[in-house]
């Protein structure tokens, strides 16, 4: 290494003190790194440039977290933080709850139906989505209502279980009681 190069050590500690400037040599020095990690991966829903800014901020985690007496390099540091951070965000995007997200169309253009944007139209669907959600919580409890709402959003069961702190059973028993009161009122 010539006499007077900085290296990309010497710039994370300079950044964690506060210097900006090392923290943007940093993230100009490792800009490429992140556009060939996230040009690896596929982003449902999203766009490549959704992961390079997934990795983005895996590199700023990488300078903030960066300890040097660990005995590794920055650049092998910089390089996990952002593989993971944009593993994280696949695999997040291509979890079973955010599938409606992935996937949707329009209702009106699945069905062939050219899509308006009448305000009139607009404040039919509001009301009539008012009335669906009044109707259920007429007939549902306040446990089956936020276990039902949860289950059609795409949450495992285990995932209900760990957000309203109940047992499996109970999450379950409040879904199958769910399904009956909303058939019964709803009509099959």
């Amino acid at each position: 290494m010539p006499k007077g190069e900085i290296t990309d050590d010497m710039l994370a500690k300079a950044a964690q003190r506060g210097d900006k400037a090392a923290e943007e040599e940093l993230l100009h020095r490792y800009a490429n790194l992140v556009r060939a990690a996230a040009r690896r991966y596929f982003l449902q829903g999203g766009e490549t440039e959704d992961l390079i800014q997934e990795g983005m901020i895996g590199l700023y985690s990488a300078i903030r977290d960066y300890k040097a007496e660990k005995n590794c390099s920055f650049a092998s540091f910089a390089c996990v933080c952002v593989s993971h951070r944009i593993l994280d965000a696949v695999r997040s995007s291509a979890k079973k709850r955010n599938l409606p997200l992935n996937t949707s169309v329009p209702l009106l253009a699945a069905e062939g139906v050219a899509a308006t944007d009448d305000p009139l139209d607009r404040m039919i669907r509001l009301e009539n989505n008012r009335e669906f959600i009044v109707k259920m919580t007429g007939v549902l409890s306040d446990l089956e209502y936020r276990v039902t709402t949860m289950y059609v959003d795409g949450f495992s069961v285990s995932e209900i279980c760990e957000a309203t702190g109940k047992t499996v059973k109970s999450v379950d028993n409040a879904l199958q009681r769910s399904k009956k009161k909303l058939t019964q009122s709803f009509g099959r």
